[in-house]
């Protein structure tokens, strides 16, 4: 256990006046509709435990995407998902196939499973390449996982893409982590029907405003979901409380909202992608509801601390290749104004 080397989540300081960009979380509230489930389940019910299937969320899920609810795995957050998926599917002794650049929580799962793996280079633009996604030579790989949208680049790839692994490796699982997908990339849910290696997961931590709720989801066609639930209940049988399934329920139905509020993150997006270009940083392609940039002229990690200096925190990644990129949330217009006058008063505008 000495060995395990965990994952570093974002910052969580307790700083007066913050605007906090460093961990993707949602700018805007959950959805009243969500609020009003928590509250209610709050009143009625604590005293029993919750259902161990999450029957309710999995229906809304299943609706939402005109699935079966057998096609539909729900867990505590998405981290949870992807962790009873590694266990569940990668511990084939050959190795998982995962991007170079990409959620490191993957290479955790890897070292609390003793799953080996292999990283697969983004190329010069730090785009995901299909291509590069072979077998060594002499082995069958356990599998493949990647995040699309990426992370923390933000860029997406087409749904022709994603085929291209699925038929590729047509034995091994397929993971596609969506966590950022409903800020502008495609979603591979619509593939699942016709190919049985995939597994698609979502989180509503970003899209749907409940990360401090601890929900995520994860579909497939039954055999894939049927594992998953054998390593959930040998591991913990009730994973979601009353309050996350309520509220994580109502927030699946509540569209109009959902639709809403990433269209706003998308439109601050797009409008800070070009008043950061007009500054002299190169920006990353982005799908998702953070950016990824970098200047020039300046030292990233220099920029990170005089923003915090300034009580705005973004995320600086100390890694190969990506040393000079600052990732950063999109928040509200204002929390996005008061980045940029902080950068302008840093850079000398």
């Amino acid at each position: 256990m000495a060995a395990l080397v965990p994952y570093v989540p974002g910052e969580q300081p307790r700083i007066s006046n913050l605007v906090k960009l460093n961990t993707n979380e949602n700018p805007y509230p959950p959805s009243p509709a969500a609020v009003s489930a928590i509250e209610a389940a709050a009143r009625q019910g604590l005293q029993l435990y919750p259902d161990p299937q999450s029957l309710s969320l999995r229906h809304a899920v299943a609706a939402r995407h005109g699935l079966d609810v057998g096609q539909v795995f729900a867990g505590n957050g998405s981290d949870e998902v992807l962790a009873h998926a590694f266990f569940a599917f990668f511990q084939q002794g050959s190795p998982l196939l995962m991007p170079d650049i990409t959620y490191s929580f993957y290479k955790v799962y890897c070292g609390l499973y003793g799953i080996s793996f292999t990283v697969v280079p983004l190329d010069a633009r730090l785009q995901l390449d299909v291509d590069a996604f072979v077998s060594p030579p002499g082995q069958e790989v356990a599998g493949v996982v990647i995040a699309n949208p990426n992370a923390p680049t933000g860029s997406g790839i087409a749904l022709e893409q994603i085929e291209t692994l699925l038929q590729r490796f047509p034995r091994r699982v397929v993971l596609v982590d969506e966590a950022y997908v409903d800020f502008g990339g495609t979603s591979a849910m619509g593939l699942i029907a016709r190919y049985p290696n995939l597994l698609v997961v979502h989180t509503l931590s970003k899209s749907r405003s409940l990360a401090g709720l601890r929900v995520g989801f994860a579909c497939g066609q039954r055999p894939l979901i049927e594992a998953l639930e054998r390593v959930k209940d040998s591991f913990n049988s009730y994973p979601l409380d009353r309050l996350a399934l309520a509220g994580a329920t109502a927030a699946i139905e509540d569209q109009a909202y959902f639709e809403k509020t990433c269209a706003a993150v998308m439109h601050t997006r797009e409008g800070l992608v070009l008043q950061l270009e007009d500054m002299g940083f190169e920006v990353l392609p982005s799908q998702a509801n953070f950016v990824f940039a970098r200047h020039p002229g300046h030292d990233a990690k220099q920029l990170a601390a005089g923003l915090r200096e300034r009580a705005v925190l973004v995320r600086h990644f100390a890694a190969p290749r990506i040393a000079q990129y600052l990732r950063i949330s999109v928040g509200t217009p204002q929390q996005v104004d008061t980045l940029l006058q902080a950068l302008a008063d840093i850079l000398g505008h």
